[in-house]
């Protein structure tokens, strides 16, 4: 049994390391900065107390622990060129990067169906999206992401790993995880695609179906100006959905062989690292609202800090 994963990330030159480290280290503290900010506008704006911001906030919180379980780590390994890590450390990364993914995919579903209640059902929506009932969903969104991963996760630590262990990756991701082991990986293998179905296939063909009825919807509103309005309302959430699914289809759908594994790598990158960037700016900092209570917190404390 493996006691410790020697991971490879970027096999670069050194000075294109630094420079790598120094976007990196930027990358997470604007991730980390961002995100904190979308939590604590919305807890403290009076205007962004709906369902909407709520599950925003959600994703923040996800996107804050997806980040800071793969940049510290990844920030080491182009420091050392490859890094050190307990194999027991390498689980839990896994563990938790898992976990984060399926909550997005699972969150992304529930905040299809708050825009698909808000456009296709806009005189039912104050009374179905009620803030007990949010709080419901993101509750069983968590016990369902614990128990898909936490399965996947057993599975896996009851593997056989016999080495090599050499990781050629910037993470303790499935698939070079399974390069470890010396076991049977075939049950393995298919408990991933029957996980798939409740994890993956479900919330896909929901989203999916959601914007074909909210795509109708927004056609029959006889305003351009309507219309406009209307698809403002959800382009950021379908932006962020094509992103998301489009990198893990690359990822973990396309065949493997034939694909170059550095490529891979640079695509692991988008939403591991990049996606939690970008979440912020396209929910909020696009968004009027967030706008407009930035701009409010800002005024606050320059007022209270000439005041005193």
């Amino acid at each position: 049994m493996i006691s410790r994963v020697i991971l490879l990330g970027f096999q670069v030159s050194p000075l294109f390391r630094r420079i790598l480290f120094s976007l990196f280290l930027i990358i997470y503290c604007v991730t980390i900065y961002g995100n904190l900010q979308t939590i604590t506008l919305v807890s403290y704006s009076k205007n962004l107390q709906t369902p909407m911001y709520t599950f925003l906030t959600q994703l923040s919180i996800s996107d804050i622990l997806l980040s800071s379980d793969i940049v510290p780590s990844f920030l080491y390994v182009l420091l050392s060129n490859s890094g050190v890590m307990s194999f027991s450390s390498c689980l839990a990364q896994f563990y938790l990067f898992i976990l984060t993914e399926i909550y997005d995919l699972v969150l992304l579903t529930v905040m299809s169906y708050d825009r698909f209640m808000a456009i296709c059902n806009p005189l039912m929506y104050n009374s179905v999206m009620s803030h007990v009932f949010c709080v419901q969903l993101i509750v069983l969104s968590w016990s369902l992401s614990i128990f898909v991963s936490l399965i996947e996760f057993i599975t896996v630590y009851n593997l056989w790993f016999c080495g090599p262990n050499i990781i050629d990756h910037f993470f303790c991701d499935l698939e070079p995880l399974l390069g470890l082991s010396c076991s049977d990986i075939s049950t393995v293998q298919i408990e991933i695609i029957i996980l798939s179905i409740p994890g993956i296939i479900f919330p896909f063909c929901f989203i999916n179906i959601s914007y074909i009825k909210i795509i109708y919807s927004i056609l029959r509103i006889s305003s351009t100006t309507g219309r406009q309005k209307a698809f403002s309302t959800c382009s950021s959430h379908l932006a962020v959905v094509s992103i998301f699914y489009g990198t893990l289809f690359f990822t973990y759908v396309l065949p493997t062989r034939g694909k170059p594994w550095d490529l891979s790598k640079i695509v692991s990158l988008l939403y591991t690292v990049f996606t939690p960037l970008i979440n912020p700016i396209i929910y909020s900092l696009r968004n009027k609202d967030i706008k407009s209570a930035l701009v409010k917190s800002v005024h606050s404390f320059h007022s209270n800090f000439l005041s005193k």
